[in-house]
């Protein structure tokens, strides 16, 4: 019954990693604990386990987060269109939040809306353009 706690753990790990903007850190740690489980499911002890684990975090943060970083941050001459936006800083023209708002990019003005819930921006600040959405842009402080 142990592996069943490691898979809640890997599935808990993962949402926070689809809830954590461009972090890349949950998820790596979320892969080793489903190592863990299948270790644990086929018969091995929870010391083995957690063991299996832990290499496991540390194997999968220093091989996969290295190389998604990299591909999250390409150069800015290789980004075109709407994709050179993500990762420029933008400047808050009117309230952002999860319902909307508006940001000054480079000259140009868009509509926004914060990338995380619960989030607000007031009017000046200074934000991060996380993602582009048709024409609206996602913005985290």
């Amino acid at each position: 019954m142990a592996w069943l706690v490691w898979v809640v753990v890997a599935a808990l790990l993962a949402i926070g990693e689809l809830l954590t903007p461009g972090l890349f850190f949950l998820g790596p740690v979320a892969l080793a604990a489903g190592a863990a489980a299948l270790v644990s499911l086929l018969g091995a002890g929870s010391v083995i386990s957690v063991l299996v684990f832990i290499g496991g975090a540390i194997a999968s943060l220093g091989v996969l987060r290295p190389i998604a970083r990299s591909h999250i941050r390409l150069p800015a001459l290789s980004r075109t269109g709407t994709d050179a936006l993500v990762g420029r800083k933008a400047t808050v023209t009117r309230r952002v939040d999860a319902a909307g708002g508006r940001v000054r990019i480079g000259g140009e003005e868009w509509t926004a809306r914060s990338y995380l819930d619960g989030e607000v921006y007031a009017e000046g600040a200074t934000v991060d353009v996380v993602k582009i959405d048709g024409a609206t842009a996602l913005v985290a402080g």
